[in-house]
């Protein structure tokens, strides 16, 4: 352990490893501290130099003045590794620790390498929920928050099976201090990175938890997709995921921390290669739809012209009717006209025939 001073407070600092190793900083979740991580050493010593820290106002780093911002967690973090003489490591976070790696994400990228985010969102929703639990904590204390907080972070299946797991982060939530815990809640609160983790280039892992109440496994997806090219895995698992799944957990950060760089660009290049076909098939649609609508218009020019058609055949219909009808009229004319000439050359001849008589 060492201490580190940044801004007038003494930072509680643990680092371990090989200092030929890659560097990994792990921040802890809100009302926790850096033996959050204990699950996670044994794998990760094997392959980092470790490097763990309480946020300011949690474990033995005294809380300073608040509220706090998330820009004064991250900077916190980054004045923690100017002061090793780091100028660049992997990041991995977990609720509060990981908003504190979307900052630096946004901030601070060529400070990080890859950085896993887990339980995590890019808006903590609910202000006056925050504003409750900063209230109770003053008028309270932090053993009302200790049962509230073992209850959302870990399953009632976990939390029967594991009693002195769950004690151990419950007594992590009571050594916090109020103001300290306030300050972060504040900072929580009022943090709003929805846009700007839109410009992240960093190789990002979002681990989510299914059965997670505090950041719901659809935030983190949410936020995985912001991201460009970033990973999700989501662990059949609550808030604290790294305690209650922590062989998943560790599987995860392990494979996505140590994958060769040619695994990500394969990734990204089959990404590219699946959208720059999609493309390929709307000209076909296009060239579908404007046969359809081709075949549509010369359907409706043609109409018309059916139409006409039946219309002059009907007028021609109807006029050969009424020539046969005159034809008709002019026959029964000219019979009547014969038979009455008829009639009248008959009885001339009589008439003729009576003077001769005579």
């Amino acid at each position: 352990m060492v201490n580190i001073s940044i801004g007038g407070l003494e930072f509680n600092v643990a680092v371990a490893g090989d200092s030929d190793k890659p560097a990994l900083m792990l921040s802890n979740p809100l009302a926790t501290n850096l033996q959050i991580w204990d699950p996670q050493l044994p794998a990760l010593f094997d392959h980092f130099r470790i490097v763990r820290y309480d946020s300011r106002g949690h474990g033995e780093t005294p809380p300073g003045r608040g509220p706090y911002s998330i820009e004064e967690l991250g900077r916190d973090a980054l004045a923690i590794l100017d002061a090793l003489g780091i100028e660049k490591a992997h990041f991995l976070g977990l609720s509060m620790g990981s908003i504190t790696g979307l900052w630096l994400l946004i901030n601070a990228p060529g400070r990080l390498g890859r950085v896993v985010l887990a339980s995590t969102e890019a808006q903590m929703p609910g202000p006056d929920m925050w504003n409750s639990r900063i209230q109770s904590a003053h008028e309270i204390g932090m053993e009302n928050a200790a049962e509230a907080a073992a209850e959302r972070w870990f399953t009632k299946q976990f939390r029967d099976a594991n009693p002195g797991e769950v004690e151990r982060v419950k007594a992590m939530v009571r050594a916090t201090s109020i103001e300290g815990f306030a300050a972060s809640c504040a900072a929580l609160r009022d943090m709003d990175l929805r846009e700007s983790i839109r410009g992240i280039a960093n190789r990002v892992l979002i681990i989510a938890g299914r059965h997670d109440m505090s950041t719901p496994p659809g935030m983190g997806a949410l936020t995985a997709s912001a991201i460009p090219g970033a990973t999700l895995v989501t662990l059949d698992a609550p808030h604290l995921s790294n305690i209650e799944d922590t062989a998943n957990f560790n599987k995860a950060v392990l494979d996505f921390l140590s994958a060769p760089e040619t695994a990500f660009l394969q990734a990204r290049l089959q990404k590219q290669t699946t959208t720059k076909r999609a493309p390929a098939k709307l000209p076909a649609r296009k060239t579908v739809a404007k046969k359809a609508a081709t075949k549509k218009s010369a359907a409706k020019k043609s109409a018309p012209t059916q139409w006409a058609k039946k219309k002059t055949a009907a007028k021609k219909l109807v006029a050969k009717k009424a020539a046969a009808k005159r034809a008709r009229l002019t026959a029964a004319k000219q019979q009547t006209f014969r038979k009455t000439a008829a009639k009248k050359d008959k009885k001339g001849a009589k008439m003729a025939g009576a003077k001769q008589k005579r």
